[in-house]
């Protein structure tokens, strides 16, 4: 379009050119003409003017519609070229595409039919779970229901925490009638503690597992504050009574070799948690009294330091008849020291005989038997044939001398 534009303006500004060259020149080749001659001149240039600029522009036109349509044929064909090749590539792509999307498709296909085979594997697995759950919660609450009926009972609760103190006790490696008696009534009084621990030296300490857990059970089924609080208050109560009771009876009578403190046994630890959080202050009056509170645990470690203190008093006392060994034995080498020191003395005296003998008697013997032989050499006399048969001795005789 913008080169339209520019030739039809050429076109324009070359008629132009061309009218105006022509009427300078037939200005020239006439003489001055008047006004009105001008005037009709230059109308009639004008005219002719207008009239070559239309023929300009219509062949203008024409032409840029032929260089137009040559344009637009050209760029056709070359559009539908880069369209034809760009189908093509499209083609391809497509192709590419849906093989790509079949093999994803494949894949999901087989990821869904094995997650739907370990989902199925999973819900039973689940469901397996759910129903075992189901289950140990059934037997839980039986439990539950079953351990909340015995604990109403008075003698069922003593029974609960003295077998949770003999399960304390077995863990810690004590065995009855060793380390423990049970229900056995202290030495010269009528008071019977639940269990009676031997220590070292003849000792003895009392334990009494007979808990008061009544009120406490009933604030645990409590349903509003005001009665949780009430049966708070009375297990609080009940426990200060029963201190009260342990601390009355002849557990701690001092004519008798006991330990100077009784262990209160707590079967639980929720239990021992609720009376330190509830009331510190029943610990310290308790401990006034010599009344120790012990749970599970605590009394673990309480029948540690016990069994630890009555083996040192083992070691001790094994260490003491070892020490005895080792003076008697000590008796006993010096009284061997003292007979070998004799026997060596006899053994000097001996062998100073012995040199004695052996050395000054035999040459004084020597010297005599010496001169005997010489003066038998000199006279050339032989021995006596009834002598002779000593002859062996004689020269085994020499021989020593020798």
């Amino acid at each position: 379009m913008t080169a339209l534009v520019i030739a039809v303006g050429l076109v324009a500004v070359t008629a132009l050119v061309v009218v105006a060259v022509g009427i300078v020149t037939l200005l020239r080749r006439t003489a001055a003409p008047t006004a009105e001659q001008s005037r009709q001149l230059l109308d009639e240039a004008r005219s002719q003017a207008a009239s070559e600029r239309d023929s300009a522009i219509r062949a203008a036109l024409e032409q840029s519609a032929v260089l137009n349509r040559e344009a637009l044929g050209s760029q056709a064909a070359a559009s539908l070229v880069e369209l034809e090749a760009k189908k093509a590539l499209i083609d391809v792509r497509l192709d590419q595409v849906q093989e790509d999307v079949g093999t994803q498709l494949a894949r999901v296909e087989t990821q869904l039919a094995d997650l739907s085979r370990s989902s199925a594997v999973s819900l039973g697995r689940v469901s397996e779970q759910l129903e075992q759950h189901a289950a140990s919660t059934r037997s839980l609450s039986e439990t539950t229901q079953g351990l909340r009926e015995a604990l109403a009972n008075s003698k069922a609760r003593g029974q609960w925490g003295e077998r949770m103190a003999e399960d304390v006790l077995r863990l810690a490696g004590f065995v009855e009638h060793i380390n423990y008696e049970k229900q056995t009534a202290v030495e010269g009084g009528r008071s019977i503690p639940d269990f009676t621990f031997k220590l070292p030296k003849g000792h003895v300490l009392y334990m009494d597992v007979k808990f008061p857990l009544a009120a406490y059970l009933r604030f645990l089924n409590a349903t509003t504050d005001e009665e949780r609080t009430r049966e708070r208050a009375q297990s609080l109560r009940d426990v200060r009574l029963k201190v009260k009771d342990l601390a009355k009876r002849d557990y701690l009578d001092p004519s008798r070799v006991v330990c100077d403190q009784l262990l209160l046994f707590i079967p639980n630890e929720t239990v021992s948690a609720f009376i330190y959080e509830s009331d510190p202050a029943v610990i310290d009056d308790a401990l006034r009294e010599k009344i120790v509170f012990c749970s599970p645990l605590t009394l673990f470690a309480m029948l540690g330091v016990i069994r630890q203190a009555f083996d040192s008093v083992m070691i001790e006392q094994t260490s003491d008849e070892v020490l005895r060994l080792v003076g008697a034995l000590r008796s006993q080498f010096d009284k061997y020291t003292d007979a070998v020191d004799k026997l060596g003395k006899r053994l000097e005296s001996v062998q100073t005989a012995f040199d004695d003998l052996n050395g000054t008697r035999r040459r004084a013997l020597e010297r005599p038997l010496a001169k005997a032989d010489e003066l038998r050499r000199e006279r050339g006399l032989a021995i006596a044939p009834d002598l002779a048969a000593g002859a062996d001795v004689y020269d085994l005789h020499e021989e020593l001398g020798a």
